[in-house]
C-alpha cells in the first residue's frame, strides 16, 4: 500500500508546485498602446487599477506592447500617459482567476480632443481613423443643462429647431436632410417612432453620459431610417468600489425646478447606476407648463473575463402644453400632450478570442403619445374658433394682419393617441484578421407596431411591420496611413419592399499628426445611400389611398401618384483635416452633396378638393370642412424631391489644459427640385402680394426647403480647475424659407395670412452660460443662464422662444461620481 500511496502523493505534490504561479498571479492584462492613428508609443507607463489603487504597474516595449499581472481578481481600469501624451482611464472591466483580457488604450496628445467612436464602423475606433463625420458631446459639454436640446446646437451640420419654449416639439435636421431622416441610439437600440420622427425635447440631461452626432446616411449598419444621420445616446456606468451617490436640486425664474439622484458603483462582477429626475416650469406663455420625470438604470454583470451580460432601461414620463403658434392668435390653445417612453436593451458580449468578438442584443421601445383638447379655445365666430386679431411680420419684412381659425367646430373633449412599439433583435460579429484588417458582420430582425386612435370619431388604425437588415463591412488600413471602411447592407422592409445600400469610406493622411506647426493633414472621402420608412402618420395618411377610396382614380393616373414607399438618400463628402503648432489646433473642412428623392410631402386639406375638378366649389368646401373635422389636416404622398450641398468647418484649440475653445460654421445650400405644390396643384397666392406664389404646406419647385437656413454656426469654451468651471456657448443661424401655414386659414377661409416663403424665419444669436464651484469635497454650488440676450424668435415663426432664464442650484456628492460622467 505504502508503496502505491507514494506516487500519487508525489504526482498531487509536484501538480500542486506548478499551479502554485499560477495561483500568485492569476489574473493578465496585456495590449497595446497606440497613438490615435494607430503607431505604438514605446515606453509608456501603464498602471492596473482597482478600488482606486495601483495594483502594479508597467512600461510599453519598443513596439507598444505591455502585460501586468496580479493575484487578484474583480473590477479593474487602465491607466496610461506617455511623454506629450494625456492621460487616459479605460472603462472598467472584470477579471477573473486564470483570465488573460486584452485591453488596447489609444492615447491622444495633450491637446487634442478626440474620443473613441462607434457609429462610423460598427466597432469602437479612434475617430483620427474614421473617414466620416463624427462629432461627440461629452458630459463637461452639458454640465448643468436639464434637457439635451442646446447641447445638440454644438455640432456642425445639425440644425436643432424648437418649436416653442421647453417641452416645445424639438427637431434635429443633418446636413439639409429631414428630421425624421436620423436613426436615434440609445445604448445601441432604436428609440425613434415608427419611421424616424424623434422628438429631443422628451430627453433629459439625466442618465446621459455622452452623445456621437454621425453626419451622413449609414444605413449599411443601421437600416431604415439612418438616411441623414445617426445621433447615438450612451447611458453612463457604475465605476467606484463603494455606491457613490450624488444628488443636485435647483430652482429659477418662470416657476422652474429641477431634482436629480443618481448612484452608481460596483461589486465584484456587478457594476451598476441608477439616477432619477424632476423637472418642472411653467414657461412664459399661457397654457404651457412642462413637466419631465425621467429614471434610468445600467446594471452589468460579468460571467467571466470575456463574458458579459448588461441590461438598460430609461422611462420618461412627460407632459406639456400645446398653446400652439401663440405669435399667430395671442390666443393659447387649451391642449395638453402626454409622453410616456420606455426603453429597454438586454446584451450579451462575448469576446471568443482576443481576435474574435461577439454580440447579441434585445431592444424594447414602448412610446405612447396622447394629445388632448378638453374645449375649442377661441373666438367663436359661425361655426368655427378664431383667434384675436394679430399683425404677423416675416423676417423677409412682410406683413398680414387679420384673425386665424384657431379650432374648427366639432366633438370636445377631443383626444388622439398614437402608440409605436418596436422588438428588435441584433446579432454582430468581428474578426481582426490582423491588427490592420477586421471584418464585420450583422442581421438584425424587428417588429414594428403601430396605432392610432381618434375615439370621438370612432377612428382607430393599426400597422405591424417586420423588417430584416443584413450588413456586412470591412475595416482597416495600411501602414497607418491609409484607413478604409466598405460595407453594404440589405433593408428588407414589410412596407417598401426590399433595398440595398452601399457605404465607402477613405481616409488618407499625407503628413501624419506630430510636431510642428504645420504637421499632420488628413484628406477624408465617403460615398453612401440611404433608406427611410415612412412613419405611422404617413401611411394612416396616404393620399393614394384616399383618392381610391373617394372616386379619384383620374387624379392618381394623372399626376402618377403611387402608395406610400421608401423614402431614399445618397450622399458623397470630401474634406481636410489640418493640425497647427503641435496639434494644439485643429481645423476640419468638409464638402457635402445630399441628394434626398421619394420624400413624403403633406398636402393640406384645403389643398386636396382641388385634386376633384368634377366637385362644385360648394362640394370642394364641404370636402375641405370634413378632413379638417376629422383631424386629417394634410395627406402624404411621395413627392418630394431636394438637393442639400454645403460646406462644413469646425476649428479646436486646446489654449491650455484647462482651457479649450471649439467653433464652427456650416454654410447649406439646398434647392427643391419636384415639389407636389408646384407640379400637381397651383401654388397659394395671398391677394395682398399678387404675383408671388407661395408654398403653404410644402416648398415650391426651385425653392429652398423649410427651415434650413443657409448658415449656421456656433461657439464654445470651457474653462476647468479643480474648483471652478466655466462653460460659454453660442448658436447662431441666419433667415430661412418657412410658411405660416395658415392658407384658408382667415375669417373667409382664404389666404390673406400667407407671407412669401423666402427668409420668413428670423436669423438668431442664442447664448448660454454655466458655472459651477466646489466648496469641498461634497459640495458644490451651480448656475445655469441661457438665451442671455432674450431673443424669442429662435423658433420658426409663430413660436415665441422663452427669453432669458437662469437656474441656480446645489450639488451634494458622497464618493465620487461614475467615472464616465
Amino acid at each position: 500500500m505504502l508503496f502505491v500511496r507514494r506516487p500519487v502523493g508525489r504526482l498531487l505534490l509536484a501538480v500542486l508546485l506548478l499551479l502554485s504561479p499560477l495561483r500568485l498571479l492569476a489574473v493578465t492584462v496585456h495590449g497595446t498602446v497606440t497613438d490615435p492613428v494607430g503607431r505604438p508609443i514605446p515606453g509608456a507607463l501603464v498602471a492596473l487599477i482597482q478600488n482606486g489603487k495601483v495594483v502594479t504597474n508597467n512600461h510599453t516595449n519598443p513596439d507598444g506592447t505591455y502585460q501586468l499581472s496580479t493575484s487578484t481578481s474583480g473590477q479593474f481600469y487602465i491607466l496610461a500617459a506617455g511623454i506629450s501624451f494625456r492621460q487616459l482611464a479605460t472603462s472598467g472591466f472584470y477579471a477573473g482567476v486564470f483570465d488573460s483580457i486584452e485591453q488596447d488604450v489609444v492615447l491622444a496628445p495633450d491637446w487634442v480632443r478626440q474620443s473613441i467612436v462607434v457609429t462610423a464602423t460598427g466597432i469602437p475606433a479612434p475617430q483620427a481613423q474614421v473617414s466620416a463625420s463624427v462629432s461627440t458631446i461629452s458630459k463637461m459639454d452639458f454640465i448643468n443643462r436639464a434637457l439635451m436640446v442646446d447641447p445638440l446646437r454644438q455640432v456642425p451640420g445639425l440644425d436643432v429647431v424648437q418649436t416653442g419654449q421647453r417641452g416645445g416639439l424639438a427637431s434635429v435636421f443633418i446636413r439639409g436632410g429631414n428630421s425624421d431622416s436620423n436613426k436615434v441610439l440609445l445604448d445601441g437600440i432604436p428609440v425613434e417612432d415608427i419611421g424616424g420622427r424623434f422628438d429631443l425635447s422628451t430627453v433629459s440631461s439625466t442618465g446621459i453620459a455622452g452623445v456621437e452626432a454621425y453626419r451622413g446616411p449609414n444605413s449599411v449598419l443601421y437600416g431604415s431610417d439612418a438616411a441623414a444621420g445617426v445621433i447615438a445616446f450612451s447611458t453612463p456606468r457604475g465605476s467606484t468600489s463603494f455606491p457613490s451617490l450624488m444628488y443636485e436640486g435647483d430652482t429659477g425664474n418662470f416657476g422652474t425646478y429641477r431634482n436629480e439622484l443618481q448612484l452608481g458603483g460596483t461589486h465584484r462582477r456587478f457594476d451598476y447606476y441608477g439616477g432619477i429626475s424632476d423637472f418642472q416650469t411653467k414657461n412664459s406663455i399661457p397654457m404651457d407648463e412642462y413637466h419631465n420625470i425621467t429614471s434610468v438604470a445600467n446594471l452589468g454583470f460579468a460571467l467571466t473575463g470575456a463574458t458579459s451580460i448588461r441590461l438598460t432601461a430609461r422611462n420618461a414620463d412627460v407632459a406639456t402644453g400645446l398653446p400652439g403658434a401663440y405669435s399667430f392668435y395671442r390666443y393659447a390653445n387649451d391642449g395638453k400632450q402626454s409622453d410616456q417612453d420606455i426603453f429597454l436593451s438586454g446584451t450579451i458580449d462575448h469576446n471568443f478570442s482576443d481576435n474574435w468578438h461577439g454580440l447579441v442584443r434585445y431592444g424594447m421601445a414602448r412610446k405612447r403619445e396622447e394629445s388632448e383638447q378638453w374645449y375649442p379655445a377661441g373666438n367663436q365666430i359661425g361655426d368655427n374658433y378664431y383667434g384675436n386679431f394679430v399683425r404677423i411680420t416675416g423676417a423677409n419684412g412682410y406683413m398680414v394682419s387679420g384673425q386665424a381659425i384657431l379650432n374648427y367646430g366639432g366633438i370636445y373633449p377631443y383626444t388622439i393617441d398614437s402608440v409605436s412599439n418596436r422588438d428588435n433583435l441584433y446579432a454582430q460579429t468581428d474578426y481582426s484578421i490582423s491588427p490592420h484588417l477586421t471584418v464585420l458582420g450583422g442581421f438584425r430582425f424587428e417588429d414594428e407596431r403601430g396605432a392610432e386612435n381618434e375615439w370621438v370619431y370612432g377612428f382607430s388604425e393599426t400597422l405591424e411591420r417586420a423588417n430584416y437588415d443584413y450588413m456586412a463591412a470591412i475595416n482597416g488600413d495600411w501602414k497607418q496611413r491609409l484607413f478604409y471602411s466598405f460595407g453594404g447592407g440589405i433593408q428588407k422592409n414589410q412596407l417598401y419592399g426590399t433595398r440595398g445600400t452601399p457605404r465607402i469610406g477613405l481616409s488618407y493622411y499625407p503628413v501624419r499628426p506630430g510636431k510642428g506647426k504645420f504637421h499632420g493633414t488628413k484628406l477624408n472621402f465617403n460615398f453612401a445611400q440611404g433608406v427611410k420608412e415612412p412613419t405611422i402618420d404617413d401611411q394612416f395618411g396616404s393620399l393614394y389611398n384616399f383618392l381610391l377610396s373617394n372616386g379619384g382614380q383620374s387624379t392618381v393616373s394623372q399626376f402618377g401618384i403611387s402608395p406610400i414607399g421608401a423614402e431614399d438618400s445618397r450622399s458623397y463628402d470630401g474634406g481636410v483635416e489640418q493640425s497647427f503648432f503641435n496639434e494644439r489646433v485643429v481645423l476640419h473642412a468638409t464638402y457635402f452633396h445630399n441628394q434626398f428623392n421619394n420624400q413624403i410631402e403633406y398636402v393640406g386639406a384645403n389643398e386636396i378638393p382641388q385634386l376633384f375638378p368634377n366637385l362644385s366649389p360648394e362640394q370642394q368646401q364641404q370636402l375641405e370642412a370634413f378632413l379638417n373635422q376629422e383631424g386629417a389636416f394634410a395627406l402624404t404622398v411621395n413627392s418630394l424631391a431636394f438637393r442639400a450641398q454645403g460646406i462644413e468647418s469646425q476649428i479646436e484649440y486646446g489654449v491650455a489644459r484647462n482651457i479649450f475653445i471649439r467653433a464652427g460654421y456650416t454654410y447649406l445650400d439646398t434647392q427643391v427640385q419636384h415639389s407636389f405644390s408646384s407640379d400637381a396643384v397651383a401654388p397659394s397666392y395671398n391677394p395682398d402680394f399678387p404675383g408671388i406664389p407661395i408654398g403653404n404646406d410644402s416648398p415650391l419647385r426651385g425653392a429652398r426647403v423649410f427651415r434650413r437656413p443657409p448658415h449656421l454656426a456656433f461657439a464654445g469654451v470651457s474653462y476647468t480647475s479643480k474648483q471652478f468651471t466655466i462653460v460659454g456657448t453660442g448658436a447662431f443661424a441666419s433667415r430661412s424659407d418657412d410658411s405660416t401655414f395658415l392658407g384658408g386659414q382667415d375669417l373667409n377661409f382664404g389666404n390673406s395670412l400667407l407671407i412669401p416663403n423666402r427668409n420668413l424665419d428670423s436669423s438668431y444669436e442664442k447664448l448660454d452660460l454655466a458655472a459651477s464651484y466646489n466648496v469641498n469635497s461634497w459640495l458644490g454650488i451651480y448656475a445655469q443662464g441661457d438665451n442671455l440676450l432674450s431673443q424669442q424668435h429662435i423658433g420658426p415663426i409663430g413660436y415665441p422662444s422663452l427669453p432669458f432664464n437662469f437656474r441656480l442650484g446645489i450639488r451634494l456628492s458622497l464618493g465620487h461620481l461614475p467615472k464616465n460622467q
